[in-house]
């Protein structure tokens, strides 16, 4: 199974444009940080513009900013800009409903699985782009 960056490179995109003070930042500026191809980001930008959280404009001086302050923007809106769907996935193909596992598993697990993400969405709601900022500029 593979696992998704974008919500890790979003809010790595988010943090380094609070970090310019509202300064627009080029994809490609931008994929230099956080060592990608300027496509990626572009993806994620889109997104991220689709959400209202940033704002772009092309051409000769364009350049992504935040499209509103970074104190107004938690990691949970983060995450629902870039990922998709629930945070854990159910089979793929039903289980098997003759096996005395199969046919309860998916039950079984339900409530644990809707415990943990809900408990991801509530850590992520308490953080905001602006913290991050302040503990990457306390780590400098």
């Amino acid at each position: 199974m593979t696992k998704s960056s974008r919500f890790v490179i979003a809010t790595h995109v988010l943090a380094l444009l609070a970090h310019g003070d509202g300064e627009s930042l080029t994809s490609e500026w931008i994929a230099g940080s956080v060592n990608t191809n300027a496509v990626v980001i572009r993806r994620i930008l889109a997104l991220l513009a689709r959400a209202g959280l940033v704002a772009t404009q092309e051409g000769a001086k364009g350049g992504s900013r935040l499209a509103r302050p970074a104190k107004e923007i938690n990691l949970l809106a983060v995450y629902r800009a870039v990922e998709e769907g629930d945070l854990f996935a159910s089979h793929p193909q039903p289980p098997n409903p003759q096996c005395p596992v199969g046919c309860h598993i998916q039950a079984a697990l339900e409530p644990t699985l809707d415990a943990a993400e809900e408990a991801m969405a509530m850590s992520l709601a308490k953080t905001t782009v602006a913290d991050v900022v302040r503990q990457v500029r306390g780590a400098t």
